[in-house]
């Protein structure tokens, strides 16, 4: 039986508040495949934020393990888990963090220029326009965040989370800030990613957006209370 790519098992999270420990996750346990599609809801202080960035290497577990690629990641550095956040794994985030004075070309271009194999700026251009494109942005080059809508904003952060060729996509409430119709627009680039094999691990608030992935994940005071599962992943309606 092939090894899941995301395995946590009986993970823990304790933040020392001052004096105060604070339980984020207390023992979960899921396996998320490749090529799976699962989205991780809950209400504020539920965890799921803290499994997001455990699973996604930005933060490691007081206890438990997390084998990624059947690869301990649980227990390394911060170099350690920032070398293998570079190579496979995308952030998407509601905020879309992108630098006000870049253009789209030059936002994409940055995780390559900080690629610690090293990529040739011939290369770098090259990778980004192609993302870019696949994005529907091959026409916005140039263009700053103050020139772009919010859809378009979020599209170039998409590209620059997709531009190192990940296998695992983090995403964080994407449609949050975006209206109906933009929304809609950047689940069906999701779903097409989907379709392609790449692995989303996606936080929402929203029960419309986790009806989308193939799974949904509840969490609750740091322990997962439920699982739906929701087939091969529903595309909902425009």
């Amino acid at each position: 039986m092939s090894q899941p790519l995301i395995k946590v098992q009986d993970l823990t999270k304790v933040y020392q508040m001052g004096e105060v420990e604070v339980h984020a996750l207390r023992g979960v346990s899921i396996d998320i495949e490749q090529g799976e599609w699962v989205a991780i809801m809950g209400p504020s202080g539920s965890g799921k934020s803290t499994l997001m960035h455990i699973i996604g290497c930005l933060d490691t577990p007081t206890d438990g393990s997390y084998l990624l690629n059947g690869v301990n990641v649980g227990k390394m550095n911060d170099d350690q888990l920032a070398s293998i956040r570079n190579r496979e794994i995308g952030f998407v985030f509601q905020t879309f963090n992108l630098l006000s004075r870049a253009t789209a070309l030059k936002q994409v271009m940055l995780p390559l220029q900080y690629s610690r194999n090293g990529v040739a700026p011939a290369e770098r251009r090259k990778r980004a326009v192609e993302v870019l494109e696949k994005v529907g942005l091959g026409d916005r080059l140039k263009h700053r965040p103050t020139e772009l809508s919010g859809g378009q904003q979020q599209r170039v952060a998409i590209a620059r989370a997709l531009v190192n060729n990940p296998q695992i996509l983090m995403v964080d409430e994407p449609t949050g800030n975006l209206d109906s119709v933009s929304g809609r627009e950047i689940m069906d680039i999701f779903h097409r990613l989907h379709e392609e094999g790449i692995t989303v691990v996606m936080v929402t608030h929203d029960t419309k957006i986790s009806s989308e992935a193939e799974r949904v994940l509840h969490l609750f005071d740091g322990r997962i209370r439920k699982e739906i599962i929701n087939g091969s992943g529903k595309k909902m309606k425009k």
